[in-house]
């Protein structure tokens, strides 16, 4: 039976860490905020409310059986990986990725990691540049900067031009503060906005990249869900400067999984190399029978295909309708090409919520959880300003399994499609032309 502490001993206790002795770059940071809303949400339900969760980007699809059947196949593994990865599996990406971009890749061009999101925190650990992200971008590129003390810097994008970073802006940055080795973290399909990039725009970014030396990092977690089914790589325009990312978590609905990949040129191998022995001093190396199961994911077949194909259908109906709803609701965004999110704009709205108190986009979403029961994120969360009055919304508030099994088995018409199997999206879209109709 575990004593009492005695009560001095648990003042010492206390007093080992103090204020002062935390990380002076770690004080002032907030939980993540896509992670803190599914809490927030859960919590909510917990106590009785009816929450449509929009807020945390977890895939609503479950995993492809033949990846399901692979894992537990491999469940008794149960070894010390290298901690580069599988070579199995190190082998099968680099085939993969060297297919679909038509670039020369092999298994030593590959570090496997816990999730991109580890191994994005890694690469910035070991490459002593200033960070450039796009302004609105993924909830942690900046704080991850940030705890390791790199210095990050918000690049202007404008809505019509579907929130791409325009190059002669980032020419012009470069140019007036010349001399720092930077890392410019491009995301698309990109989350929060769904929009991304064509030939024309990668080929124009590439030029201005390469000119300065900058590293890409071509966050491409989401490139899988692109509804037209094709995806053309920052790596095919700028091959010796991209690191390309990925995983599992988005386009396999493994996110609990917890495995990333890196995709690296030999021009960077120096990069790979210092990423690895921080791997080797941290996680050591990531599940064993994951990795397995990821060679069955990373390697082609038909019912992976149909696998994809019907999620990109059931995304891109479900993406065409909140679009047309939310606009019914004089609600402005641009049209999402990839991924399930939607950036939405409130500014119609901007006098008639004024007058009800609500002037930024973190009261606006706070108002809309507790009056209409809608679990939103503020644009602020993704590196917006405060006048800006935009919403990220994530549509994945939806039964998956039978939303891919409608759209495969009956071809069911998109109507139908909402009406039966994702009924909380229909529903959420009720619920918001309501709250803005009483304000």
């Amino acid at each position: 039976m575990c004593k009492e502490i005695n009560p001095t001993i648990n003042a010492l206790i206390k007093a080992m860490i103090t204020t002062d002795q935390l990380n002076s770059n770690i004080r002032g940071l907030k939980p993540s905020a896509t992670l803190q809303i599914n809490e927030d949400s859960n919590r909510l339900i917990r106590q009785g409310r009816d929450i449509i969760k929009l807020g945390l980007g977890q895939s609503p699809f479950p995993v492809p059986p033949p990846v399901v059947k692979a894992l537990q196949d491999n469940a008794h593994e149960k070894d010390y990986l290298p901690v580069r990865g599988l070579d199995q599996l190190r082998k099968t990406v680099a085939t993969y990725y060297q297919k679909r971009d038509g670039i020369e890749r092999s298994a030593d061009d590959i570090l496997v990691g816990p999730g991109s999101k580890e191994l994005l925190f890694n690469l910035q650990m070991a490459c002593n540049g200033e960070l450039l992200i796009p302004a609105p971008s993924w909830v942690s590129y900046a704080p991850q900067a940030i705890i390791i003390g790199r210095k990050v810097t918000w690049l202007p994008t404008k809505a019509e031009n579907n929130w791409r970073i325009d190059p002669e802006t980032l020419d012009q940055f470069c140019t007036y503060n010349p001399g720092r080795p930077r890392i410019l973290i491009l995301n698309y399909p990109s989350n929060p906005t769904g929009c991304s990039y064509d030939s024309e725009s990668l080929a124009a970014l590439a030029a201005v990249t390469r000119k300065h030396g900058i590293i890409v990092v071509a966050d491409e977690i989401y490139a899988e869900t692109n509804y037209s089914g094709s995806h053309e790589s920052m790596a095919a325009h700028y091959p010796e400067g991209t690191v390309i990312s990925s995983g599992l978590s988005k386009w396999c609905g493994a996110g609990g999984w917890r495995l990333g990949v890196m995709v690296f040129p030999d021009s960077l191998r120096e990069l790979q190399n210092t990423m690895a022995v921080i791997a080797s001093e941290t996680f050591t190396s990531i599940s064993a029978p994951t990795q397995y199961a990821a060679c069955t994911a990373f390697t082609p077949s038909s019912e992976l295909d149909e696998y994809l194909s019907a999620s990109r259908k059931v995304l891109q109906t479900i993406a065409s309708y909140m679009v047309n709803r939310l606009r019914d609701c004089d609600l402005e965004m641009q049209n999402p090409e990839g991924g399930f999110y939607i950036l939405v704009s409130f500014e119609k709205w901007r006098e008639k919520l004024y007058h009800n108190g609500i002037t930024t986009p973190d009261q606006l979403c706070q108002q809309l959880l507790n009056n209409a029961g809608v679990a939103l994120l503020p644009g602020t969360d993704f590196g917006l300003p405060e006048n800006q009055l935009y919403t990220r919304l994530a549509f994945v508030d939806f039964d998956g399994e039978k939303a891919l099994n409608a759209i495969t088995e009956k071809n069911t018409p998109n109507e139908e499609l909402l009406k039966n199997y994702c009924p909380k999206l229909v529903i959420a879209c009720d619920r918001i032309k309501q709250w803005l109709q009483a304000l």
